[in-house]
């Protein structure tokens, strides 16, 4: 997602790390860390050929900020790692009146590679308005093709980052530049649009439901009214100028856990006096218009610089994702999906590595690795050396050991606490394994009767709960990412939620042997309401031996959407039920013997997604909503069930 403040490291190889823009206060730096920068900056100087402030021109004339380091000591050309992103890489650190971290650029220059970072239009010194589905493929194409151009260049481009600087490489690399030669995404869920059952147009939406994540990312990026340089300015005084102020833009503080229960939804950041933008605003350039206002298959959403699942992708790939990221289910299908179609070896040249973290934090990783609440072990891999053995192979044309070594699929299992491998996703072996809802009519809350069986039952009374949006479920961490402090993300307890009596909770026996379940997870659910639109939210927690409920993925569905995201809206008629699949969940975890599989059913889960007001109106516009009663059916007849992905023990 084009999400989240900006913060360069080494150990996020390359990577645009992602918090809050809202919230991101640096802590006060140490004079250890700032003698550090010091001496990086002067030895990235003694070893690089240092071009900072490049405005490099577009096909529109619009010219980006560019900053190139190179290798001295290179006797040709070199090939080139790109870094694009929104967030802010200036080489000085004007707070604190030292250079920024340089180590990325100064690991790229010691390898042989030339590093290159830009800032995408509308952002700092580069020039032009923001366009959050448009510029990023003409103007990833265009860079691509002024840095083939290069002499100091062999032609061969590497693309690297996470979030924001991840998600504009796929729709790129589909244009089929010839400098592309490899993409390493991370944690790129906001660049897929439609991926095998995901319609989520760039993590906009889950099942149909706005994910409220944009809200906050949008408040510090979508400034159309910013502070610029004169077009004739001098790369001198741009680079002088520099160091002693960044355009950055000093966004307020909000409180999001408050801002994002406004009404209508539409005017969240006008109410918090956010910049006006593309989210909820008539836009001087058409770009497809309000983003609240698009449906789930507006034809806005193929106009831009979303990829999609009918536009070749054949470049070779390393991709990272995470289990407590937002985008995990379309980052998987995207990765399965070119491994199907790519075109000959290519289908075999991608690389997928799946951690326990949330939204990319794979080197934050330690030797006890906390998400949330609950501890991962030793979640750690060395992932500076896994990229660069990638981009030796397809960048320079040389063999690496690192790589070879690497399965195609190297994934975390949680529980268990190790990484495990696999040549596909799911793992080789898998198989699925059903658990059906049961209950005798009260399995509200973690006190009531909720079970899962094995088999539906013959007959059992359906569960009811009553849905209020003026009172909906909070999210409580999650696969999240971006909100601000209004969610974080993580695996945490929820029985504080499962003491609500609008969560339906079903919890399996205690299991005998261990159970690994590695792959995609599938709700289907037989419900009705009196509404004439709700939600149903489904969440898939382990739960230990002493009670604890800990969450693994969640996922959604708007009834209006029930029959497809291409088709008509399908609204709910009183006492007709209506069988409904959620999109798939995923997960790779262990249940030790003695934990429990628990399924809770709801009917919201906010804000990490926005509430359903059950009106059937447009929900974005509205301001009052209606409270719903909610039923969740299970017998022979409505078997509401839960098919899980099973890996054989090993």
């Amino acid at each position: 997602m084009r999400y989240r403040g900006h913060v360069l490291s080494t150990l996020c190889l390359l990577s645009a790390l992602a918090a809050s823009p809202a919230l991101a206060q640096p802590a006060p730096m140490s004079a250890a860390e700032k003698q550090k920068r010091i001496d990086t900056e002067k030895e990235l100087q003694s070893l690089a050929i240092v071009e900072r402030k490049l405005l490099v021109p577009m096909r529109d004339g619009v010219r980006l900020a560019t900053d190139v380091y190179r290798p001295k000591d290179a006797t040709g050309p070199v090939p080139v790692v790109l870094s694009r992103t929104p967030y802010n890489f200036n080489f000085w650190d004007v707070r604190n009146g030292v250079p920024r971290d340089m180590s990325v650029a100064l690991e790229a220059v010691k390898r042989g590679y030339a590093y290159v970072v830009q800032n995408e239009r509308g952002h700092f010194f580069s020039e032009g308005n923001y366009d959050i589905l448009g510029a990023p493929v003409t103007d990833g194409y265009d860079m691509l093709a002024w840095l083939k151009a290069q002499p100091w260049s062999n032609g061969r481009v590497g693309t690297t980052g996470c979030s924001s600087t991840a998600e504009w490489q796929l729709a790129v690399a589909a244009q089929g530049h010839p400098a592309m030669g490899a993409i390493n995404v991370q944690g790129f869920g906001a660049g897929v649009g439609r991926v095998g059952p995901y319609y989520e147009q760039g993590n906009w939406y889950r099942g149909g439901a706005v994910q409220m994540l944009f809200i906050t990312w949008l408040y510090g990026e979508q400034n159309q009214v910013r502070p610029m340089f004169p077009p004739d300015t001098p790369r001198e005084d741009l680079i002088r100028a520099s160091r002693l102020f960044d355009l950055a833009p000093q966004m307020p503080p909000v409180d999001w856990d408050k801002a994002l229960r406004h009404l209508p939804v539409q005017d969240i950041l006008k109410a918090v006096d956010g910049p006006r933008g593309i989210f909820a605003d008539a836009m001087p350039v058409d770009t497809g218009g309000r983003m609240i206002q698009r449906t789930p298959n507006d034809p806005a959403w193929y106009e831009g610089g979303l990829w999609h699942d009918d536009m070749p992708l054949d470049v070779p790939g390393l991709w990272f994702m995470s289990w407590y990221d937002v985008s995990v289910g379309p980052n998987l299908a995207a990765f399965d999906h070119v491994r199907r179609n790519a075109k000959g070896e290519v289908k075999d040249q991608q690389w997928a590595v799946i951690a326990p973290v949330a939204h990319c934090a794979y080197t934050r990783a330690s030797a006890d690795t906390m998400v949330g609440e609950r501890s991962m072990g030793d979640a750690r891999l060395d992932y500076k050396e896994i990229v660069y053995g990638f981009f030796d192979r397809f960048l320079k044309g040389e063999k690496s050991e690192r790589l070879e070594k690497l399965p195609r699929v190297t994934y975390f299992t949680m529980g268990s606490n190790r990484w495990q491998s696999s040549d596909t996703w799911p793992p080789a072996g898998a198989t699925t394994k059903t658990f059906y809802l049961a209950s005798g009519g009260r399995a509200n809350s973690l006190y009531g009767d909720g079970a899962l069986a094995a088999k539906p039952p013959r007959y059992a009374p359906p569960d009811t709960f009553v849905y209020d949006p003026a009172n909906p479920v909070p999210s409580h961490g999650g696969n999240v990412c971006c909100t601000g402090n209004a969610v974080q993300a993580g695996s945490f307890d929820q029985r504080r939620n499962e003491s609500r009596a609008d969560v339906l909770v079903y919890t399996s026996e205690p299991f005998a042997e261990g159970l690994e379940l590695s792959g995609p997870i599938t709700p289907t659910l037989y419900v009705s309401s009196d509404a004439k639109d709700t939600d149903f939210t489904v969440k898939v927690l382990d739960v230990y031996p002493d009670g604890r409920a800990f969450n693994l993925d969640e996922s959604i569905q708007r009834m209006r959407y029930r029959d497809g995201y291409d088709k008509p809206l399908a609204w709910m008629k009183q006492g007709e039920i209506y069988e409904v699949t959620l999109q798939p969940l995923n997960t790779s975890n262990y249940f030790a013997p003695g934990h429990r599989l628990r399924i809770e059913v709801s009917s919201s889960n906010f804000p990490r997604f926005d509430r359903n007001l059950n009106t059937g109106g447009n929900n974005y516009d509205e301001v009052q909503g209606v409270v719903a009663r909610n039923v969740v059916h299970h017998s022979a007849k409505y078997p509401s069930r839960v098919t899980v992905t099973v890996v054989p023990a090993r």
